[in-house]
C-alpha cells in the first residue's frame, strides 16, 4: 500500500515575529511528528530526503531555515544581526510548536544534523519532546577535528573568515565556505565557541539562561568514523552538556551503510539511504 505524502512550503513566526521559511512532508495520518533542525549553513532542502524517509513511516515532518539562512534570509545581509542563540531561543521553539501541530496529541521528536542538536538546550520548550536523534552533532572545538582538518579550519576562522568580514560583512557561500550566506554574529558567535576547548559549555555565563541540564529526554546520537569535524570526542562532549539526559553515542563507519564515505554532511545525500530509517526504528520504540 502506497502512502500518501504531502508537501508544502510554508511560512511561520518565530518567537519575536520573524518570517521563517519552512517545508512540511507528511502523511495523511501521521502517527507521531519531527522537527528536522539542519546543519549551520545547509538550507532545509537538503535535508528532504530523511524527512522523506520519516513520512513514508508516518512521522509529519517540518524543515525550516534559520533566520538568516536560505529562505529565512534578509534581501541584504551587511549588517543584518543574528547569531545561533536567536537560532535556539526563537526560532527551534516556534518550529518545534509547529511541528506539534502537524500530529496534534501524538509523539513529537527531533532530529537534528551539527548545530541543530546544539539548540535543544536553548529551547525553552524542548521538553516537548520525547526523544532527540542526533546526527554528526558534536563539539565545534578545532582540537577535536581530526588532525588533517585542523589546519584548514583555523584558515578558515582567522584569516578567510576576518577577511570576508571586512569585504562582505557576512561570509558569503563559495570559496572555502560550501554553505548558504552566514550573517556575521554567527560566524563570530561559532568561531569564539570554536576556540574553547568546552565550546559553547563555556559560554554559558554570556549565554544566560540555557536548558542544557534540564533536559532529560533520551539522546541518541549517531557519529561517522570519517567525520572530521563530529569526531566522536566532539560528539561525546556535547551529549556531556546534557546532563540529566539518558545518552547513547553510536560511532558507524561508512561501511556500515554502504557508503564509500560520509564526512559531516554525507548522511543526508544520495547513498546514505541505509541510515535514513535508524532514527526512525529508535522513535518507533517511543511512539505508541
Amino acid at each position: 500500500m502506497t502512502t500518501m505524502i504531502r508537501e508544502d512550503e510554508i511560512r511561520f513566526d518565530a518567537r519575536d515575529g520573524y518570517s521563517l521559511s519552512g517545508r512540511i512532508i507528511t502523511p495523511e495520518q501521521p502517527r507521531a511528528a519531527v522537527l528536522v533542525s539542519s546543519g549551520t549553513g545547509f538550507p532545509k532542502g537538503f535535508y528532504r530526503r530523511i524527512a522523506l524517509a520519516g513520512a513514508e513511516r508516518g512521522y509529519a515532518c517540518l524543515l525550516y531555515d534559520y533566520r538568516g539562512i536560505a529562505g529565512s534570509a534578509p534581501a541584504r545581509m551587511r549588517g543584518y544581526k543574528a547569531d545561533i542563540v536567536d537560532w535556539g531561543r526563537l526560532d527551534f521553539p516556534a518550529a518545534l510548536d509547529r511541528a506539534q501541530a502537524l500530529a496534534p496529541g501524538k509523539p513529537l521528536f527531533t532530529l537534528g544534523h551539527s548545530v541543530g542538536g546544539h539548540l535543544v538546550g536553548l529551547a525553552d520548550n524542548a521538553a516537548k519532546a520525547r526523544a532527540h536523534a542526533f546526527i554528526c552533532v558534536g563539539s565545534g572545538h578545532w582540537g577535536r577535528h581530526l588532525a588533517y582538518y585542523r589546519p584548514q579550519v583555523l584558515f578558515f576562522w582567522f584569516a578567510y573568515g576576518s577577511a570576508c568580514l571586512a569585504l562582505k560583512g557576512y561570509i558569503p557561500p563559495g570559496g572555502m565556505w560550501g554553505g548558504t550566506a552566514l550573517p556575521r554574529d554567527v560566524f563570530l558567535q561559532w568561531r569564539r565557541w570554536a576556540s574553547r576547548p568546552g565550546y559553547l559549555g563555556d559560554d554559558f555565563e554570556a549565554i544566560g539562561e540555557h536548558c542544557f541540564g534540564a533536559i532529560e529526554a533520551p539522546i541518541r546520537s549517531y557519529q561517522f568514523t570519517d567525520d572530521p569535524i563530529a569526531t566522536a570526542g566532539a560528539a561525546q562532549d556535547i551529549l556531556d552538556l546534557y546532563s540529566a539526559a539518558s545518552t547513547e553515542l553510536v560511532t558507524l563507519a561508512p561501511t556500515d551503510i554502504g557508503a564509500a564515505r560520509v564526512g559531516h554532511s554525507g548522511a543526508f545525500r544520495r547513498g546514505a539511504e541505509a541510515l535514513w530509517p535508524m532514527p526512525y526504528d529508535w522513535f518507533d520504540t517511543m511512539a505508541d
